[in-house]
């Protein structure tokens, strides 16, 4: 049995960016933070770990035009690892999600007077 699937919540570290690639499909990358707090030796820490999200299709519209940075989503998909290479020619391997569902947190909400 195979089985890819992987459930993230936390905070959008920048602004989605929303690009078209060369087949017309709207791809939007984000940049997940994911904050987790444990104890070692009776002190309490705080590990964030920084994961790259790419919602597709009309997903991907909808992250552009409503979220921002500091949006809190919870991500559904799978996990990929994108290859690529630098500008001196070194192959380099990236974790992304490639996001089935995203669901849209509460919105920081702005005080009126």
């Amino acid at each position: 049995m195979n089985i890819n699937t992987i459930i993230l919540g936390g905070n959008l570290t920048r602004d989605p960016e929303l690009r078209y690639v060369p087949s017309g499909d709207p791809v939007c990358n984000m940049r997940l933070a994911c904050n987790r707090k444990f104890t070692r030796d009776g002190k309490l820490e705080e590990e964030v770990l920084f994961i790259d999200v790419a919602a597709w299709g009309k997903q991907a519209e909808s992250c552009s035009e409503y979220l921002a940075k500091g949006s809190s989503v919870v991500v559904e998909g799978r996990l990929r690892i994108r290859e690529w290479e630098t500008k001196e020619g070194e192959k380099r391997l990236t974790p992304e999600v490639v996001a089935t569902r995203v669901h849209f947190g509460d919105k920081v909400q702005q005080d009126s007077e």
